[in-house]
């Protein structure tokens, strides 16, 4: 009996000594050239290759945000004061030991004890240490490092909205008031974010904190290593760049104007307060816009200038 049985996928031997019907030789053969079976993870349909697939789309959104290298200082009291009543967010508020009790530092204390914030109390060396030398007046409070946003976050940030985007970016802009303002109309006038450069620009500071009255806690802030390219960037990804200056060859009216331009995904480029536009910057825009003016005044500041043209912007596009 054993001598009749069969195993399932034996290869019987002909005259000839090759593989027959019913072996596992046509399957071998037609294996031949295919080369190992794909691990799980690299088979694009397996439950496996797609959680891989998320793991790393999740570590490249971590790895996008980058910190400020040290948390910042703001010193005086009514510096310390400002922040905490526009709540800034602040890790701690210091006091100098023997520092007078006057009107100022009773109200950072009662504001600092209704936020949470605790109060630490130092020596007027350690405080001028901690500060640089700043004139503290005995009162002090820290910021934690700031996490500025990655360039492409502003333009997801427009598409989870489902409108197109509205991006202000600053050409070496270095003053943090100027930073603060246009963070400050940005939020308020339906912008997506903020675009600095990382290196030679201003960058978010107790001041501008201060300046933007809180904004900057609502709206994302990104930096870029290099402007000009980022600019590019964003034109790929189908944004029109406009650059604003003085000599433009084209107006905000008409900028503005029915089936305009400020329809569609928007970059609004703003100059230094010296020397405005750079001329890398100037020759990526798609169009250079001025901002007309009565009388002699020949140009606005950062800030007032992102202003007027954000304003004009977001009323066209409640229009359409």
């Amino acid at each position: 009996m054993a001598g009749n049985s069969k195993r399932k996928g034996a290869i019987k031997k002909s005259g000839k000594g090759n593989p027959t019907a019913g072996s596992g030789g046509r399957v071998r053969r037609g294996l031949e050239g295919k080369g190992p079976t794909p691990k799980a993870k690299d088979r694009p349909y397996h439950q496996a290759h797609k959680a891989a697939k998320r793991a790393e789309k999740a570590a490249t959104v971590r790895t996008k945000r980058r910190t400020t290298s040290d948390a910042e200082w703001a010193a005086g009291r009514n510096s310390v004061v400002e922040l905490l009543r526009g709540g800034v967010p602040v890790t701690a508020v210091y006091v100098a030991e023997g520092a007078e009790r006057d009107g100022r530092l009773r109200e950072a204390f009662k504001l600092a004890a209704e936020q949470g914030l605790k109060l630490l109390e130092v020596t007027r060396n350690e405080m001028d240490r901690m500060t640089g030398g700043a004139v503290h007046q005995g009162l002090a409070a820290r910021l934690p490092a700031y996490e500025y946003a990655h360039a492409d976050d502003l333009l997801e940030r427009a598409d989870d909205a489902k409108e197109p985007a509205l991006i202000v970016a600053l050409d070496s802009v270095t003053d943090p008031r100027n930073l603060g303002a246009v963070v400050r109309s940005a939020a308020g006038f339906g912008a997506h974010g903020v675009l600095i450069p990382e290196r030679r620009a201003a960058g978010m500071t107790a001041s501008a904190w201060k300046t933007s009255a809180g904004a900057a806690a609502r709206l994302p802030i990104a930096q870029t290593v290099n402007l000009t390219r980022q600019l590019k960037a964003y034109q790929e990804a189908g944004c029109m760049v406009v650059g604003l200056a003085a000599d433009g060859d084209l107006t905000l009216p008409e900028l503005v104007a029915p089936d305009g331009l400020a329809e569609g995904p928007l970059v609004v480029v703003v100059g230094s307060e010296g020397t405005g536009l750079g001329r890398l910057v100037a020759d990526t825009c798609d169009q250079i816009v001025s901002i007309p003016m009565a009388g002699q005044l020949e140009s606005l500041n950062a800030g007032v200038a992102a202003s007027v043209a954000l304003y004009a912007i977001s009323q066209a596009r409640l229009r359409d």
